[in-house]
C-alpha cells in the first residue's frame, strides 16, 4: 500500500522499510504540541491528515503563523539541517493522523542513506518556497483571496470535504483580526463555496475557490508536485480537474 505521506512514498522501497520499523502511528489532536522552540526534537512526525503549524512567538506573546505543514512533508527538518532545535514551534491547527519516530533513530537512519537525504532536502527547499511565496502572498494580496488560498492548501491535506479550521488558527495564518476572517468567511459562504460553522469548514464548490485564490496557491502547488511528484486526487479535486463534456443533440 503506498503511504498516505508524501515524503514516505517517495523514498526507496530499502529506506521506507528501515524508517517503519520505528514508525509509530499516533492521532494527531487540535493544539498538540509537535515541537517546542529553543527546546531538543525527541521526535519527528511524517503527516497523514491535518496541518501542523508552524510558528514563531514574539517577546510579548504575539504568535505568527510562518509556514504550514502537511501529508507532503515532516515535521522536525532542523535534524535535516545539522540541528537538534528551532526559533519556531510546531503545534497541531487540524486534527488528524501520522507516524512518529525517535529523533535519534531518524537522525541515524538518515546518516547512513543518501538517497533519503535528497528526498528530505527536496522536501526543505519546496517549505522554503512556500514560505517566500507566502511573504509575497501577504503583501501584494487581498484577504479574501488569501483566505481561498489557505483553504484550497488544507483541502489538499485532508481526505474529507468537512475538516476544523477555526478563526484563530485562520487569523494567524493570514495575519489579521477574527473579525477580518470571520467577514471573508461569510462571504465565502453567501457565494456558496464553503459551509462554515463553528470552525468546520465545509468545501462545496473547490472550483469556485480556485477562481478566487490568488496565483500563490497554484505557484505553491506546482512546485510540491515538482519537488515531490504529483499526489493522488482525493474525490474533490478529482472533480475540479475533470474535463466538461458537452451535451449531443438528440440524446
Amino acid at each position: 500500500m503506498t503511504p498516505a505521506n508524501r515524503l514516505l512514498a517517495l523514498l526507496p522501497a530499502r529506506d521506507r522499510g528501515r524508517l517503519e520499523r520505528h514508525l509509530e502511528r499516533i492521532p494527531l489532536t487540535y493544539r498538540q504540541s509537535l515541537y517546542r522552540a529553543r527546546r531538543p526534537l525527541d521526535f519527528v512526525y511524517f503527516i497523514e491528515t491535518g496541518v501542523g503549524s508552524l510558528v514563531n512567538t514574539m517577546s510579548n506573546g504575539a504568535a505568527a503563523e510562518v509556514g504550514t505543514i502537511g501529508n507532503e512533508g515532516m515535521v522536525g527538518l532542523p535534524l535535516l539541517l545539522g540541528d537538534d532545535r528551532a526559533p519556531t514551534s510546531v503545534y497541531v491547527q487540524v486534527p488528524g493522523e501520522g507516524l512518529r519516530m525517535e529523533a535519534e533513530l531518524f537522525s541515524a537512519e538518515l546518516a547512513r542513506s543518501a538517497s533519503m537525504r535528497l528526498v528530505m532536502l527536496r522536501y526543505a527547499h519546496a517549505l522554503f518556497n512556500q514560505v517566500a511565496q507566502s511573504a509575497a502572498c501577504n503583501h501584494f494580496h487581498s484577504l479574501e483571496q488569501r483566505c481561498c488560498r489557505w483553504m484550497l492548501m488544507t483541502h489538499d491535506r485532508m481526505k474529507t470535504d468537512e475538516f476544523l479550521l477555526t478563526q484563530e488558527f485562520l487569523a494567524m495564518m493570514l495575519g489579521v483580526q477574527r473579525t477580518g476572517v470571520s467577514a471573508a468567511a461569510g462571504k465565502l459562504q453567501r457565494a456558496g463555496l464553503i459551509g462554515y460553522s463553528r470552525g468546520v469548514v465545509n468545501i462545496l464548490d473547490r472550483r469556485g475557490l480556485r477562481k478566487r485564490s490568488c496565483e500563490c496557491y497554484g505557484v505553491s502547488k506546482r512546485e510540491f508536485d515538482r519537488l515531490l511528484g504529483n499526489p493522488p486526487l482525493h474525490a474533490a479535486q478529482a472533480r475540479e480537474v475533470k474535463p466538461r463534456v458537452r451535451g449531443v443533440a438528440g440524446v
